[in-house]
């Protein structure tokens, strides 16, 4: 019953409203669903559609050929050294007649080359994965296969866990041969891909640069300059620790989980990773269409006392979550932080779990469902 032709994604309506007063681009992982949803909102006449990757669009984009359509949509068009004076010139020169929708694999908001000429000039949004709300998953049995085909729209919707999983692997490959390699000044893939393939096994716990380092042997400044890359290309996204006064909060190190959460095998983190995306999808919808000051964190003190998943708005906590396989008492970090926190909304979830109970602590437990679908 769930099926890609009857969901229209959830940035759409927003996306259409901002189009009326100024560009809209549009980041996030490749194949994520970016170039589909361009389709739709251009309807049945799709001339307007110029991708870089295509040759005949790329010599029209650099001979300034544009289309006589409305709406113009340019597709991984900062692929192009030049492309935000070229984005420029086109939006000053069509403003009153014209929309224009730029696309792109990887953070559009990064690849500036010299400074921001477009400043005030688009409203930027990031496309996430397909999730619980957005595919109005009602049952355990919808959520597993969530969790095993991942939320990229082609695998999904093929619905084979073998298909899922060929189509991760050449989907990791394209990443390195076509995204890296236009965008990055990088001249070691073949560490680089290392890098990628150690990751899936550390997420969760907090990322030693140092231990990749002498795993990889490469220097730390080029580990720390690697994740970045891997970050602006939407592969993998990294939370800070969340400290405060009240806590005594570990400081540097980071977490990191991936887009495609199918890289990992462990089906307690994979479950753990899904739940980040699905946290950072709402955190990320929240800041692009009302300008919220959120932040997704995670806690751990240095007694050792964890909780997954931290919100956080202006710095203060507002949502904190941990995630469980099976039904199990209440972890110690939740109630620490409970008691430092009153206000701060407390969740266990679990994933294949049956308990659904609030505890004298005030702590909601339940099925992962319950919260999921009330993100986006």
């Amino acid at each position: 019953h769930l099926c890609m032709k009857n969901i229209e994604r959830y940035i759409v309506k927003n996306i259409q409203a901002d189009l009326l007063n100024k560009m809209v681009f549009i980041g996030g992982p490749r194949q994520v669903g970016k170039t589909t949803l361009a389709y739709q909102l251009l309807g049945k006449n799709n001339e307007g559609y110029l991708n870089w990757d295509i040759p005949e669009n790329r010599e029209r984009i650099l001979k300034r050929q544009w289309p006589i359509e409305q709406l113009i949509v340019l597709d991984e068009i900062h692929k192009y050294r030049h492309w935000r004076n070229t984005i420029k010139g086109l939006y000053d020169q069509f403003r009153k007649t014209k929309k224009i929708l730029v696309t792109g694999s990887a953070r559009l908001d990064f690849y500036r080359f010299g400074g921001d000429s477009l400043q005030g000039r688009y409203h930027y949004w990031r496309l996430h994965p397909l999730s619980v709300a957005e595919l109005g998953i009602k049952t355990t049995k919808d959520l597993l296969k969530l969790l095993n085909l991942g939320g990229f729209p082609e695998p999904f919707f093929r619905g084979a866990v073998r298909e899922a999983k060929r189509w991760s692997r050449e989907y990791r490959m394209r990443l390195f041969q076509e995204d890296l390699t236009s965008l990055e000044q990088v001249h070691d893939i073949g560490n680089i891909e290392l890098l990628m393939l150690r990751l899936p096994a550390l997420v969760g716990s907090p990322l030693s640069i140092n231990s990749l380092r002498e795993d990889i042997q490469v220097s730390h400044k080029t580990i720390s300059k690697w994740l970045l890359i891997l970050e602006r290309l939407y592969a993998i996204f990294r939370l800070s620790p969340f400290g405060s006064a009240q806590v005594r909060a570990v400081k540097k190190e980071q977490k990191h989980y991936h887009f495609d959460w199918t890289l990992i095998d462990e089906q307690g983190l994979r479950f753990e990773n899904l739940v980040a995306c699905h946290l950072l999808k709402w955190v990320h919808y929240r800041q692009d269409a009302e300008g919220e000051d959120l932040e997704l964190r995670y806690f751990r003190d240095i007694d050792g006392r964890e909780v997954d998943f931290i919100v956080c708005k202006k710095g203060n906590p507002i949502l904190a979550v941990e995630c469980k396989w099976n039904d199990v008492p209440i972890g110690k970090g939740l109630k620490y932080l409970k008691e430092r926190f009153a206000e701060c909304e407390m969740w266990q979830i679990s994933a294949i779990g049956k308990k659904d109970y609030i505890s004298q602590e005030g702590i909601r437990v339940s099925p992962c469902l319950t919260l999921l679908r009330r993100l986006v």
